[in-house]
């Protein structure tokens, strides 16, 4: 029978302990050319949100009582990486209802959190299911997660596995993870990743304004407008550990102006604009890049939550002061040119 015992269940929600015979659905380790198309689509964030499995128990090949007990969230990612590293290994997967979100960023969130793993714990019956009180979750989502209140409130022990879900075979042959695994790293690889969906995000701001600046100023203007938000998107996550500076705003700020020179050494150039001209792509440029490179620190493991408070609360202000400025020596621009005075 499950558990029913309503002290397991999450003390903020009402008790639904599953009453008789467990569910335990049923999973594998192959990743399918569809899985492969439902990855794509959540990179590139088509239907972010709908890119989830059914929170709850599942089996993984021919598991036994003394099997062990993975702990993933239900974003498909997620859970796909963790089911086909374990390739060849017999197991059950409690997959927890992060509402779609990966591990590390439902960790912070609070949704890969204490609650969910003792709730998931006494929804599945997952102690009629094994014999043993150990779960292995994923060092990411150790952030949201307090293994003595599991401990306590379930009874289940709670296990961090390695950082990467592909140490997952080596870890579980040694029985405890090397420093090697335990390392948290965010090579270039994992760092591009990310692009597509900012790109997604910022396509339609981005093309409303340059057709403005196109109007308003002409073609430089909207390729600046285009530059500053490559810049943000793609070059700043490239170029995340070479940037001089700690913050990520500051790095935003240097990369955005350094991008912004030969706009600006354009616009001094052309002896039909004003002088101060030249300062518009000098404001504007870095404040759009920095202002996109705050959306990394959500993504990445340079950052702390305090930290991207603080840094918010310190240069949000500053960006918002360039970019006015800026807008107002576009539209003064814009007015010299209507009124012919230049």
């Amino acid at each position: 029978m499950a558990q029913t015992d309503c002290d397991c269940c999450p003390e903020s929600a009402p008790c639904d302990c599953t009453q008789g015979v467990p569910e335990v659905r049923t999973t594998d380790s192959l990743i399918t050319l569809a899985h492969r198309l439902d990855h794509v689509l959540a990179r590139w964030g088509v239907d972010r949100m709908g890119h989830r499995v059914e929170p709850g128990l599942y089996s993984l090949g021919r598991p036994t009582p003394a099997s062990p007990v993975f702990v993933s969230a239900n974003y498909t990612l997620s859970f796909d990486a963790l089911r086909s590293a374990l390739a060849g290994h017999d197991g059950y997967i409690l997959v927890l209802d992060t509402r779609g979100i990966n591990v590390w960023c439902a960790a912070g969130k609070g949704t890969f959190g204490t609650d969910e793993v003792v709730g998931q714990i006494a929804r599945t019956g997952l102690s009629s299911v094994v014999e043993h009180r150990t779960l292995i979750l994923p060092q990411l989502g150790a952030p949201g997660v307090s293994a003595h209140e599991v401990l306590r409130r379930s009874g289940f022990r709670v296990t961090y596995g390695p950082v990467r879900a592909a140490d997952l075979p080596a870890f579980l042959a040694a029985g405890t993870a090397t420093p090697e695994m335990r390392c948290v790293r965010f090579p270039f690889a994992d760092r591009i990743v990310l692009t597509p969906m900012e790109l997604v995000h910022a396509a339609l701001p981005t093309l409303a304004g340059a057709v403005l600046l196109y109007l308003l100023a002409g073609l430089p203007a909207a390729l600046g407008a285009l530059a500053a938000v490559l810049a943000g998107t793609v070059l700043f996550p490239a170029l995340l550990p070479f940037i001089p500076t700690r913050d990520f705003s500051t790095k935003g700020l240097v990369l955005g102006g350094v991008v912004a020179l030969p706009f600006a050494w354009a616009v001094s150039g052309d002896p039909a604009l004003p002088g101060w001209a030249a300062l518009a792509p000098l404001l504007l440029m870095p404040a759009v890049t920095a202002y996109l490179a705050l959306n990394f620190t959500g993504s990445t493991p340079f950052t702390s939550r305090t930290g991207v408070k603080r840094e918010i609360f310190r240069y949000v202000p500053v960006m918002a002061a360039m970019a006015l400025s800026g807008v107002v020596l576009v539209l003064l621009l814009a007015a010299a040119r209507l009124t012919g005075a230049i």
